[in-house]
């Protein structure tokens, strides 16, 4: 059963109280635009440096426009959105909700950084790259969202890692979150030179797979557990064994600087929304979260994904509000080295409510 892809498109306002909304327009493009808007999509997200410090707060927002994937991943904005909840806290201070689903990160990141968003969940690859080339100007995380969840999954006859050479490998969007893993690992591994990468849509990834034009990926979930259980790959690497303790960050909440400096007030209401949804996902039973998330799915997907797949992906995850220690600065280090980002101060990054307890 092949997943449908993520839409993106115009903007969905959703009614205070109402986890409903007009579904988005237009499909993701496949494959074909994918790899067209790669060559360009590292300059097209990163703004030109601005000062915000001049803008005063201005109270809370007329609305909020929030991104976010429909990946399991994404399971707190999933939840938050169809159950109501980011809705619901936003419109306490009379703020409404628009929505927009993007496929991967760096689209995402174009749309913040161009105004055409105010907040995203977005994984920590874009996040950085506009930060850093932005002077510090684009973007802040103020909390965290999940860890783990993303896997290298490649045809049954791929049992070693020096069989990658000379494949072909896909990943969801050039310079995003899993794209700049693969190519790290792969660098990391001497196989740059002889792995070809193929950036495609998360929605296009299993239909490639199965005419065999791609050997594999490197996914987020629900997309590596969809290859595993309806496609016959298997996991040659789940990328946790490459972090300390299992913990690297796959989605982060993110606000634009100066939606930041103008709506503090709409902040604070995103970041209570965000722990609600955390706290719903983590407080329910596996039956429960599944059913949470496959609803969250079917509204943004406009399809419902089968429970075995979603089952497995969510096994895969771990929701929490804190970004974990030293990550970002490594992930910094992997863009760097395989060309896709730069190097920098990341001390204004994460905002207080993003980080753990200081020793």
């Amino acid at each position: 059963m092949s997943q449908p892809e993520p839409r993106a498109g115009r903007l969905r306002l959703h009614p205070a109280g109402s986890g409903s909304g007009r579904r988005a327009s237009r499909w993701l493009a496949p494959v074909l635009v994918a790899l067209v808007a790669a060559t360009a999509v590292l300059t097209a997200f990163v703004p030109e440096p601005q000062s915000v410090a001049a803008n005063a707060d201005q109270g809370p927002a007329a609305s909020v426009r929030l991104g976010y994937f429909a990946n399991a991943t994404h399971a707190p904005a999933l939840v938050g959105v169809e159950q109501g909840l980011i809705s619901q806290s936003l419109q306490a201070d009379g703020t409404q909700l628009a929505t927009e689903v993007f496929n991967a990160g760096p689209a995402a990141v174009e749309a913040l950084n161009s105004g055409a968003l105010d907040a995203a969940y977005i994984g920590p690859s874009p996040a950085l790259t506009s930060y850093l080339s932005s002077g510090g100007n684009s973007l802040q995380v103020i909390a965290g969202a999940t860890t783990g969840g993303a896997s290298l999954v490649v045809s049954k006859d791929i049992t070693e890692v020096s069989q990658l050479a000379g494949k072909n490998l896909a990943s969801p969007q050039y310079g995003g979150t899993q794209d700049v893993a693969l190519r790290n690992f792969l660098a990391e591994q001497g196989l740059s030179e002889s792995t070809t990468v193929t950036p495609s849509s998360n929605g296009t990834v299993p239909q490639l797979f199965a005419r065999g034009a791609v050997d594999g990926a490197w996914l987020p979930e629900p997309y590596a557990s969809l290859l595993v259980e309806n496609y016959g790959a298997h996991r040659l690497l789940d990328e946790a064994q490459l972090w300390p303790e299992g913990k690297f960050p796959t989605t982060m909440l993110v606000v634009s600087q100066r939606f930041s400096t103008e709506h503090p007030q709409s902040v604070r209401r995103l970041l209570e929304a965000n722990q609600r949804s955390i706290d719903t996902l983590n407080a329910a039973n596996q039956n429960e979260r599944v059913k949470l998330v496959a609803a969250g799915l079917s509204h943004a997907n406009g399809a419902a994904l089968d429970e075995k797949v979603l089952r497995a992906a969510l096994s895969e995850l771990h929701f929490d509000t804190v970004v974990p220690a030293g990550t970002l600065e490594q992930l910094m280090e992997h863009a760097a080295q395989v060309g896709i980002g730069p190097r920098g101060d990341l001390s204004g990054l994460l905002a207080d409510t993003a980080q753990g307890e200081r020793e």
